[in-house]
């Protein structure tokens, strides 16, 4: 999806925890990072405002490349028979006022659970993304940095 803000400025909510600024509203009623900084190899549990809370990792933060993967680690999609559920972000300049943000879901699933697959959408990906162009519409640059360093 193209984003009408810069990469690094949308980077800068992917890459971060400052994502909850838009998300917790909207779709989540909490997140709380429960192991690490919100940086790579941090666990945050994510309370949806309905359902139940879970568990994602952030497996990969690079703030150069502006790429975040993050894995469910316990509940939601793990409780429906996957074995993975991995989403990836990334933030692709195509101006120095525009951008692509890519999302790609991977996953992996029980035989016997194969028809929950089903319920693998990416359009709150495109929400957020949407939500995210919409904030940095109406914030300006507040947030063109994130906080956490590539570590590789």
């Amino acid at each position: 999806m193209e984003i009408q803000s810069s990469a690094r400025e949308a980077w800068a909510l992917y890459g971060a925890v400052g994502l909850t600024v838009i998300t917790v509203p909207k779709y989540l009623a909490a997140v709380d990072i429960v192991e690490g900084d919100g940086g790579e190899g941090s666990i945050a549990k994510l309370t949806p405002l309905s359902g139940s809370p879970y568990h994602e990792k952030f497996t990969k933060v690079d703030d150069k490349h502006m790429v975040k993967e993050t894995e469910i680690t316990q509940g939601a999609f793990l409780d429906l028979g996957f074995t993975l559920y991995r989403i990836r972000f990334e933030n692709i300049p195509t101006g120095k006022h525009s951008c692509i943000t890519r999302t790609t879901i991977e996953w992996d699933v029980k035989e016997e659970y194969v028809a929950n697959s089903s319920r693998v959408s990416i359009l709150p990906s495109i929400n957020i993304a949407k939500d995210i162009e919409a904030y940095l519409l109406a914030n300006g640059k507040k947030h063109t940095h994130s906080k956490h360093k590539d570590s590789k």
